[in-house]
């Protein structure tokens, strides 16, 4: 029986073919759509997932030479590095992009999971690294598949985008310089097969229903909680819910309703 880390690798491999089979055949003009994402493009969604699977193996394999690298970046690094690649061959970003998922691969396949690496701003073990290496190839990819317009089939791996989005709770508060409630939250939500995930005690009177695919769109700030199905009960639930998020850096703007 697969350990939890040869899952969620197992399961970042298959979101990374997903993604690939998405962008490869692109056109030109495709690669140059506009995303959701403000002032991001396609391709720059492509190379922002590259540098930092660049980021992440380096992390595993020279966590001292990660750590310099790491002097000097602000906090709206990902956007100046971005910037900074707008100027490459669509062809060279997608060779990229194969070349740095498979080398991060690799490198997760080979180590430990429970292996302790730095961050921006944190540490990690190696299996949180791959499910946040997960999340943000089906968030960036979502925002990829609004460009074009292409509706995906949620499937069972956003169940580890689930985990890390309440994982985050404490996290989405003190981004914000706010204390974290000491409630529990239940969350409960209806997978792709219709099974029911749930995390957290309902002892504390606060939750949050609806829909897995509906919670990843928020927690990943892909959607406004408007354009969702998901409610709430209890204060803590419904102020978590307003400033989710599930990524590392500055405090997200999040999207304004559809």
């Amino acid at each position: 029986m697969a350990s939890r880390h040869e899952q969620v690798v197992a399961d970042l491999r298959d979101e990374s073919s997903s993604l690939l089979a998405l962008i490869a055949p692109l056109t030109s003009a495709d690669w140059a759509r506009a995303t959701p994402a403000a002032g991001w493009s396609v391709q720059d969604q492509v190379n922002h997932l590259a540098w930092f699977d660049e980021s992440a193996a380096l992390a595993v394999t020279d966590p001292a030479e990660f750590n310099a690298g790491m002097a000097g970046l602000t906090g709206d690094f990902p956007d100046v590095l971005v910037s900074r690649q707008r100027g490459m061959p669509h062809a060279a970003t997608l060779d990229w992009f194969r070349a740095a998922r498979s080398a991060f691969l690799s490198v997760a396949a080979a180590h430990d999971g429970g292996l302790r690496l730095p961050w921006y701003g944190t540490t990690m073990s190696l299996t949180s690294s791959v499910t946040a290496r997960l999340m943000e190839t089906w968030a960036h990819g979502q925002d990829i598949a609004d460009a074009l317009g292409v509706t995906r089939e949620p499937t069972a791996r956003l169940r580890h985008v689930c985990h890390l989005g309440v994982a985050t709770r404490g996290h989405s508060f003190r981004l914000r310089g706010l204390p974290v409630p000491p409630e529990d939250v239940h969350v409960a939500l209806s997978a792709p097969d219709g099974a029911l995930w749930t995390w957290g005690s309902d002892a504390d009177g606060q939750s949050v229903r609806g829909s897995a695919l509906d919670f990843c769109l928020l927690v990943t700030q892909r959607r406004h909680l408007a354009d969702t199905t998901l409610t709430t009960t209890g204060a803590v639930a419904a102020a978590w819910l307003t400033l989710a998020q599930s990524y590392a850096g500055l405090p997200g703007p999040g999207r304004t309703p559809r």
